[in-house]
């Protein structure tokens, strides 16, 4: 799972070790020269930021620098499937606003990637890129098609669940911990029926109200927060 080393002189050190990094966040306000230096010399990406966003990022409070483990990033969906771990495919979600929270809400529980079959303008990805308060730096975010995706998941081994209002159980009765290809559609047409077909399992969220479905973000939640758990267990 993904993990944190918090501190400049923890970073500093995990770096001179050789440790596996991925990512180094450091305080641009900050003297961080040595870790800048170290970084720039084993080819590791670093980013800027205020000291209010390693404050916000940081399981540790106020620190001046950030490193970041297991966070993995491709471009290639074949990378990114053999990997495995649990991915997220917003099917047909077109709204750019609500594919940034849903990406951020996959962040956040510690999904190894989110894959889309939308096309979007340049101007549109960055509008998915402020919603998700740039999530996009820490885990893979691949365009493709549905065709691919579906593919690619069963040549990979993935475990296709897929969240319906025509599920036959909820999401606590399929095991989340493995490789997985967690499905939620746009709220209007849902998933499609071509990812349809080829789920292992439909999962349905329980309801009790007159309207007919919750929104994106509950949908995306309720999976978020049930794979992790059981990751947790």
């Amino acid at each position: 799972m993904a993990g944190q080393i918090t501190g400049a002189e923890a970073v500093y050190q995990a770096l001179l070790s050789g440790q596996a990094i991925d990512r180094v966040l450091v305080d641009r306000d900050k003297d961080t020269s040595m870790i800048r230096q170290l970084c720039q010399q084993n080819d590791i990406p670093l980013e800027e930021g205020s000291t209010n966003d390693l404050w916000r990022m940081s399981a540790a409070g106020h620190v001046d620098a950030l490193a970041l483990t297991g966070r993995f990033q491709t471009n290639s969906i074949d990378e990114l499937m053999a990997r495995g771990g649990t991915i997220w495919f917003f099917d047909g979600v077109t709204y750019s606003t609500n594919l940034g929270f849903a990406i951020r809400t996959a962040e956040v529980s510690g999904a190894d990637g989110v894959v889309l079959n939308v096309a979007k303008t340049h101007e549109e990805r960055r509008t998915i890129r402020r919603a998700s308060m740039r999530a996009d730096r820490f885990i893979p975010v691949i365009y493709s098609t549905t065709e691919e995706i579906i593919v690619k998941a069963k040549q990979n081994g993935l475990t296709i669940v897929a969240a319906e209002d025509t599920g036959d159980r909820g999401p606590w009765e399929v095991d989340l911990t493995k490789n997985v290809l967690l499905v939620v559609g746009a709220e209007r047409d849902g998933v499609c029926q071509e990812t349809l077909t080829a789920a292992d399992f439909i999962v349905k969220l329980p309801m009790d109200g007159f309207v007919p479905s919750y929104n994106l973000q509950v949908a995306v939640s309720v999976l978020a927060v049930e794979a992790l758990r059981q990751k947790l267990e």
